[in-house]
């Protein structure tokens, strides 16, 4: 077998192992992503049982008043949760992609300069300039890859870290607010 049609094998082998994982890592992702579902879904379910049985037993205004501020802090932080962990999987899931994506573009590379390097060797005499301005416009195209990749890495680390810090203040003000919703209640329970 010659060395071309082997090359091509090899090359949609490759493609189809990439799809495989590629295929892979999303349905992983979204397997999370129906288990975490589930399971909110299941301790929704508990919690409104719970309240409603906490409901039931309200005897006055205060009581009322009082079980409504005491479910806004563990409401929050359960949202907060549950935001982090499908950031989490799709974070998991994005990482995984790059990944695959980096190697097929490597793999994709190492091919083009594979070519290359064959014209290179079979390249008629006197054509050295065309091969050496083939040669540089590969490598700036590679370099120009690398700069965009490391660009998109750090803008995707900026990213990362406003979305925790929004989410850190988020919490934060979420705590706040059922704080004050607690001293409301305790300042009319005393009045």
């Amino acid at each position: 077998m010659s060395a071309i049609p082997q090359q091509v094998l090899n090359s949609q082998k490759a493609a189809i192992d990439a799809f495989v994982a590629v295929q892979g890592s999303v349905f992983s992702g979204f397997e999370k992503l129906v288990d975490l579902n589930l399971k909110a879904l299941k301790a929704t379910i508990d919690e409104v049982s719970a309240t409603s049985q906490q409901v039931v037993g309200v005897k006055d205004a205060q009581e009322a008043l009082s079980l409504s501020s005491g479910l806004v802090q563990p409401s929050a932080e359960k949202a907060m949760a549950y935001s982090k962990h499908v950031y989490d999987i799709v974070s998991t899931v994005q990482a995984d992609l790059a990944k695959l994506s980096e190697s097929q573009i490597a793999e994709g590379q190492k091919h083009v300069q594979d070519a290359i390097e064959q014209f290179t060797k079979s390249a008629p005499a006197g054509s050295e300039g065309a091969v050496a301005m083939l040669k540089n416009s590969m490598a700036q195209a590679s370099s120009a890859y690398d700069s965009m990749t490391k660009a998109a890495k750090q803008a995707a680390e900026v990213a990362e870290k406003n979305l925790a810090a929004a989410a850190n203040a988020t919490f934060k003000a979420a705590g706040q607010a059922a704080e004050a919703a607690k001293s409301a209640t305790r300042g009319r329970r005393s009045a």
